[in-house]
C-alpha cells in the first residue's frame, strides 16, 4: 500500500478511536464497558501512529500518539502513557522540535512521579540534543544537561553524570561562563585521577580547566598549573602540560610568535578539536591587545 493508503487508513483509525472516546463518555457508554473502550481507542491511535509514521507524515504520528497517552493517563496507566509521550516526542522530532520536547517533558513528569530517575535523566539528554541541533538553544541544552547529571548522581551513576556534566563545562567555556566551567574540569579531573580506568583522561581535564583559567587570568592559569600538578604528578610529563608552560612562558614575554610555534608544535602530533582552537585563539588575541596597549 503507498503512502497515501497508508494515511487515508490512518485517518479512518482516528474518527474510529475518537468515536470511541466519545461513546465512553456517554451515561450508557460508562456503564457499559466505558474502559475498555478506552483501551481499544488507544490502540487504535497507536495503530494509527505507525501508519502515520510508514507514510512519513510525523505531525500526524506524534498527534495520534498523544492522544493515545492521554487516554492512558485518564486510565490512570502512567507507564503506557509515558511510552507513548516518548514515541510522540520521537516522531514530532522529525517535524515540530518544540512539540517534541513537550512531550518529552511530560514522559518526564509521569518517570519522575514513579521515581524512575535514570529514564528521566536519558530523556533529558534527548532534549539537550534538540536544543544543541534543531533549536540552537545552547542555555536551555545547558539546563536539560545538568538536570540529567543531577538525577544520574542521585542514582550513583557517576560516569552518566560526568558525561552530561562535561557537555554543560563545553558550553560554558565557550559562553565565557569559565569559573562553572573550570569547577566541572577540576570536578572530574579529580575523580579520574583516582581511578586506574579513567586515570589517563584526567590530564586532559587539567588542562581543560587551565585554559580557561587562562582565558580569565594569566596568574590564575600559572597558579592552577601548579596546583594540578601537585595534585597529579603523572600531569607534569604530559604534552598537554609542557605546551601550557610555554603558552604562559610565551604571554609573559608578549611573543606571539612564540605562542603560535608551541601551539603548532602540539598540533602536529595530537590535532586540536574545534573547542581548543577557539580557547588558544581567545588566549592569542589577549597577547595582542596586550602588545598594542604597549605601542
Amino acid at each position: 500500500m503507498d503512502s497515501s493508503g497508508k494515511e487515508k487508513e490512518a485517518t479512518a483509525l482516528m474518527a474510529e478511536a475518537e468515536k470511541k472516546v466519545k461513546s465512553s463518555q456517554s451515561f450508557f457508554g460508562s456503564l457499559f464497558g466505558g474502559s475498555s473502550k478506552l483501551e481499544e481507542a488507544c490502540d487504535m491511535y497507536a495503530r494509527a501512529a505507525n501508519m502515520f509514521k510508514m507514510a512519513k507524515n510525523w505531525s500526524a504520528a506524534g498527534n495520534a500518539f498523544s492522544q493515545a497517552a492521554l487516554l492512558h493517563l485518564q486510565m490512570q496507566s502512567k507507564h503506557d502513557a509515558a511510552t507513548n509521550f516518548i514515541d510522540a516526542g520521537n516522531a514530532f522530532k522529525k517535524a515540530d522540535p518544540q512539540e517534541a520536547i513537550n512531550c518529552l517533558n511530560r514522559a518526564i513528569e509521569i518517570y519522575t512521579d514513579m521515581g524512575r530517575f535514570t529514564i528521566a535523566a536519558k530523556h533529558h539528554i534527548t532534549i539537550a540534543e534538540v536544543y544543541e541541533t534543531d533549536l540552537v538553544d545552547i542555555d536551555k541544552a545547558i539546563a536539560h544537561y545538568e538536570q540529567a547529571a543531577d538525577y544520574y548522581k542521585g542514582e550513583e551513576s557517576t560516569s552518566s553524570a560526568n558525561k552530561c556534566l562535561l557537555k554543560v563545562a563545553i558550553y560554558a567555556a565557550q559562553l565565557e561562563q569559565y569559573p562553572k566551567a573550570i569547577e566541572i574540569y577540576e570536578q572530574v579531573g579529580t575523580n579520574a585521577m583516582d581511578s586506574t580506568l579513567l586515570k589517563y583522561s584526567a590530564k586532559d581535564y587539567f588542562f581543560k580547566a587551565a585554559l580557561c583559567h587562562f582565558c580569565v587570568d594569566m596568574l590564575n592559569a600559572k597558579l592552577a598549573l601548579q596546583k594540578y600538578e601537585d595534585m597529579f604528578p603523572a600531569f607534569s610529563d604530559s604534552r598537554e602540560c609542557k605546551l601550557l608552560k610555554k603558552l604562559l612562558d610565551a604571554f609573559e614575554e608578549q611573543n606571539v610568535d612564540a605562542f603560535t610555534d608551541a601551539v603548532k608544535e602540539y598540533d602536529t602530533i595530537s590535532r586540536l578539536d574545534q573547542w581548543l582552537t577557539t580557547m588558544l585563539l581567545r588566549i592569542k588575541k589577549t597577547i595582542q591587545e596586550d602588545e598594542s596597549d604597549l605601542r
